[in-house]
């Protein structure tokens, strides 16, 4: 009799062995994905981004004028030309108040001559041992020069000296004696005034002040009309501060604070103080600078030419002969040039027959001397 087949009978520890390498197969594949692989990186909710917060905003730039800061006790500015020439690069800045083009004659003022008094009678006493007086500043750091005949005068001023100082070494060279006045903020001030000095040229002071234009930036430590009559005279202490051997200051740039009265009163009373004289740039025809000055008793002089406002060789030349002109007319003229390229080699030229062509080249003081009271 065939005997019925075996029945399967399941092994239930065999099945859990099979069920744990199989839970452990899976748990190390897993772990092995997360070592090399890094974890599944989730991808990032939408952001809402609000029009408003990405809208541009116009930008309100603050003025020149409210950024300057209080004196430093030195200003250092990069070695680049103040004047750049057309070869440089262009540049629209503008000097010196764009230049005036005027020739400016001072009127002549009619004075009646004074009544003819009898010498009073002077009873004889014992003579007191003679006081000299000290010079002002302006008369001791004056260029002594020698004046003869009745040749015109001429002055030369050079402004914007000492910041490019390529173009103020090549100024400094030129025949003197010319009156160069350095800007305060430039460097290295005492090296270049002293190789000025013993070229036998005078030094002035040239010190910024407020433009017409709120556009035009004149530089650091400038003098402002919205200033504190302690801070002007702050800034005013730090400029002249900056060397020692100039007969005084004329301003650069300045339209807007020349024709102030109270801060150019601050200014004159300053300069006064230090037995130094006042040259009116003249950047505007509404300056009170000279005024002021006669009217409280600073020898002042003002600007008669502009030589450069054209950056051309053939300008320049051309306001050298207004300069003769007006000399031959009026005595004496003041004329006011640049460490520009074209007008040093204009000046180079022009300067080696001056005397020949029956004039006087002296500096500032001189001028100055003929219309102040010993």
């Amino acid at each position: 009799m065939a005997s019925e087949p075996k029945q399967f009978q399941p092994n239930f520890g065999r099945q859990m062995a099979y069920a744990g390498s199989l839970l452990a197969v899976i748990i190390a594949a897993y772990l092995l994905t997360t070592l090399f692989m890094g974890p599944a990186e989730q991808k990032p909710e939408p952001v809402q981004i609000s029009k408003q917060a990405t809208a541009p905003t116009k930008a309100n730039p603050t003025p020149w004028y409210q950024q300057q800061s209080p004196p430093p006790s030195m200003i250092t500015t990069p070695d680049l030309p103040l004047f750049p020439d057309v070869e440089d690069q262009q540049d629209t800045r503008a000097y010196e108040e764009a230049l005036p083009k005027e020739t400016y004659v001072p009127p002549v003022v009619q004075t009646a001559p004074e009544p003819i008094t009898p010498e009073p009678v002077i009873e004889p006493q014992v003579a007191a041992l003679p006081v000299t007086p000290e010079l002002p500043r302006w008369r001791k750091y004056s260029v002594a020069t020698t004046v003869s005949g009745q040749k015109p005068l001429i002055a030369i001023v050079i402004d914007d000296m000492g910041v490019d100082k390529k173009r103020s070494a090549l100024a400094i060279d030129l025949q003197g004696p010319l009156t160069l006045s350095f800007l305060t903020y430039a460097t290295e001030l005492e090296k270049q005034t002293q190789r000025a000095r013993n070229r036998g040229h005078e030094l002035m002071l040239h010190v910024s002040m407020e433009p017409g234009s709120s556009a035009v930036d004149p530089g650091p430590n400038a003098l402002l009309t919205s200033l504190s009559d302690d801070e002007l005279r702050r800034r005013l202490e730090w400029s002249f501060g900056r060397f020692s051997t100039y007969v005084g200051i004329n301003n650069h740039m300045g339209s807007k604070f020349t024709s102030n009265s109270k801060a150019m009163s601050i200014v004159i009373e300053e300069i006064k103080n230090r037995g130094l004289l006042f040259l009116d740039s003249r950047t505007s025809s509404q300056t009170v600078g000279a005024m002021l000055a006669r009217k409280m008793g600073v020898p002042v002089a003002e600007r008669n030419i502009f030589l450069d406002h054209e950056n051309t060789i053939e300008a320049v030349h051309a306001q050298l002969k207004k300069v003769e002109q007006l000399a031959r007319s009026a005595g004496s003229v003041i004329a006011i040039g640049h460490p520009r390229d074209v007008t040093i080699r204009a000046l180079r030229e022009w300067l080696e027959g001056i005397e020949g062509r029956g004039f006087t080249l002296v500096p500032l003081t001189t001028l100055v001397l003929r219309h102040t009271n010993p």
